[in-house]
């Protein structure tokens, strides 16, 4: 973005709006000019929302989903089928399962999937604690439902190798999903049905 900002203050606020993912310069602009010609209480509790969520929210010690409390509201759930762990890549992925209501077991966010292009290895993600849930005992079932990327892919396969001798079913999301789609901006009724409708998981895809 071209031109001189008026104040220092505005240009550092425009820079740190800009370091969001999916926000440039421009759209951070108007973002800043907004909350500019709010009243200053509102432009301060959305602050102090801010502040807060960073230094109180918790990850869930079973599942790692974002949560309020050490165990988090669906896996402390007794209506919830514990036998069933759907694992998958991020927060935005147990949301968009929960919207389509068709999904009652618990699950096991990863918090990403392998992708040495960009430095992140089985060790960066939560992998080694799912192998434990399922050595723990009392899982039937794990569903696999990543992202139908070459990386969810690697990501499944590891998975795949780290549990094929446990005594556990494994199963992959029926690809309703295209290939290449995130399962955060697929349609709930196509993810519901991939739940619904998945399949074995032999190691290949």
């Amino acid at each position: 973005m071209n031109g001189q900002f008026p104040s220092t203050l505005l240009e550092k606020a425009v820079g740190e709006f800009a370091k969001l993912p999916g926000v440039g310069r421009k759209t951070a602009l108007r973002l800043v000019l907004h909350l500019l010609r709010q009243d200053t209480p509102s432009v301060e509790a959305l602050g102090r929302a801010i502040v807060t969520l960073k230094r109180e929210v918790k990850y869930c010690k079973v599942c790692h989903n974002i949560s309020d409390t050490d165990v988090c509201h669906i896996c402390s759930n007794p209506g919830r089928d514990r036998s069933v762990v759907c694992v998958v890549e991020n927060v935005q992925d147990v949301m968009a399962i929960e919207g389509t209501r068709q999904f009652t077991g618990l699950y096991h966010v990863l918090g990403g999937v392998i992708s040495p292009m960009d430095g992140v290895g089985p060790g960066d993600l939560e992998i080694d604690s799912l192998v434990e849930r399922v050595k723990a005992g009392g899982v039937a079932e794990v569903i696999l439902a990543l992202s139908a990327t070459m990386e969810g892919d690697t990501t499944g396969f590891y998975i795949f190798r780290k549990l094929e001798h446990q005594d556990v079913k494994l199963s992959v999301i029926a690809r309703g999903v295209s290939i290449g789609d995130e399962l955060e901006y697929t349609d709930e009724v196509t993810l519901g049905r991939s739940i619904v409708n998945r399949t074995p998981f032999n190691g290949t895809m």
